[in-house]
C-alpha cells in the first residue's frame, strides 16, 4: 500500500530528513518518491532498505548531474527522486553499507556546498527587507514594514541555518586535522 506524507525539512537539517527516511524504512516503509515536502512510501520488510540524500553541485537534469546518478546506482543504489539539487537515493540494505559520504572531505565539501546556496538567498532576504522598511518608513506603507519584517526574520532562520552547518563543517576540519 502507498502511504504520501507531507514534511518541512530545512537545507540545514538534511540530516534529520535522512534519519526519518531511515527511520520510515525500519518501520517497513520505503521511499518511492521524493517531491516538494511530499514523501511517498510503499511497504517493505522492515529495515529492507537504506536511504541517502546529497545535494548535487550541478543541477539534477544537467549532464553532470545524470553522470553522478549513474554512478551512484551502478553501486546498487536505486534513484528515487529531486527535490531542486537535492537527490534520493535507496538501496537494498543486504546489499551491505550504503554511503555517499565516506570521509570526512567529502562531507567537509558537501556542507561547503550547501553553506554556498543558503548564502545568496539570505542576502536576496536582506536586501528585499531593507529596500521594504525604507519604502515601508517614506511612504507610511504598513504592508512593506511587515514584508520587511517577513524578509528579516527568514535571514534570520538562514543565517541560524548556516551557522550549525558551519559548526559541523568546522568540527569535521578539526577532526580532519588531528587524523593528518
Amino acid at each position: 500500500m502507498r502511504q504520501v506524507i507531507r514534511k518541512w525539512f530545512w537545507a540545514w537539517e538534511f540530516d534529520k530528513e535522512e534519519k526519518w527516511l531511515n527511520d520510515m524504512a525500519a518501520q517497513g516503509k520505503a521511499l518511492v518518491s521524493a517531491r516538494y515536502c511530499t514523501y511517498e512510501f510503499e511497504d517493505c520488510q522492515p529495515s529492507e532498505y537504506a536511504v541517502r540524500l546529497e545535494m548535487l553541485e550541478n543541477a539534477p537534469d544537467s549532464a553532470e548531474g545524470q553522470q553522478y546518478i549513474a554512478f551512484v546506482e551502478e553501486t546498487g543504489a536505486e534513484y528515487v527522486g529531486k527535490v531542486m539539487k537535492w537527490v534520493y537515493f535507496r538501496k537494498k540494505a543486504a546489499d551491505g553499507p550504503f554511503e555517499l559520504h565516506g570521509d570526512n572531505a567529502t562531507r567537509i565539501k558537501h556542507l561547503g556546498g550547501i553553506i554556498r546556496l543558503l548564502k545568496p538567498l539570505m542576502a536576496v532576504n536582506v536586501g528585499c527587507g531593507v529596500y521594504n522598511l525604507c519604502i515601508g518608513i517614506g511612504l507610511n506603507s504598513v504592508v512593506n514594514v511587515v514584508c520587511a519584517v517577513a524578509s528579516g526574520a527568514v535571514a534570520w532562520l538562514l543565517y541560524q541555518g548556516m551557522g550549525k552547518l558551519n559548526e559541523k563543517k568546522k568540527k569535521l576540519e578539526k577532526d580532519a586535522q588531528l587524523f593528518e
